[in-house]
């Protein structure tokens, strides 16, 4: 079984548009239990590392997700170049400080920030980057933001306690192509 398993867990991760969780996984395979699926990944990523081929297992988002390595980024670029994720330099500043000081209201980012802010947090919630978590209990009840599963897969990130050190952030905006 365990070989079907891992079969089974690469076909459902191949195929999936977001990371899986072991709990999901569990889900769409009820007879294999979970600790099964925890051995099957760690096999799975085992033998992706030992291959060394293009592709790896990455823990992203709270699930498992197959992802290109980025030695390789170069020509992965080349082929998915119309549909590149652009950000610009504002809103990645804005996005930012939500991921930082989360949660967080409008008028504490533009404090920050020193300028409106609402055409770049309606982008930012365009691209499910951002949410809406709820309303501040002051005068007016702003909106509170916060980010979402899709930043953290975006970003490549477990949790948010995997975000980089302010000075790393310019690195990563190079990384992720996420200029313009």
């Amino acid at each position: 079984m365990q070989n079907d398993l891992k079969n089974i867990i690469e076909s459902l991760l191949f195929a999936a548009e977001e990371p899986l969780s072991i709990n999901r996984l569990a889900r769409i395979i009820p007879k294999a239990g979970a600790q099964a699926i925890r051995n099957a990944i760690s096999e799975l990523t085992q033998e992706y590392d030992a291959r060394k081929g293009g592709f790896l297992l990455h823990s992203v988002a709270g699930g498992y997700q197959l992802r290109t390595r980025s030695e390789y980024a170069e020509w992965v670029n080349r082929l998915v170049q119309h549909a590149s994720f652009r950000i610009s330099g504002a809103a990645l500043e804005t996005l930012a400080i939500i991921a930082y000081k989360q949660p967080i209201i409008r008028s504490e980012i533009e404090h920050i920030r020193g300028v409106d802010c609402g055409g770049i947090l309606r982008i930012l919630l365009k691209k499910k980057l951002i949410r809406i978590t709820g309303r501040k209990d002051i005068p007016g009840r702003p909106l509170i933001y916060g980010t979402t599963k899709e930043f953290l897969e975006v970003f490549g990130l477990e949790t948010l306690n995997n975000l980089p050190a302010p000075e790393e952030i310019q690195e990563r905006r190079e990384g992720f192509n996420l200029g313009g």
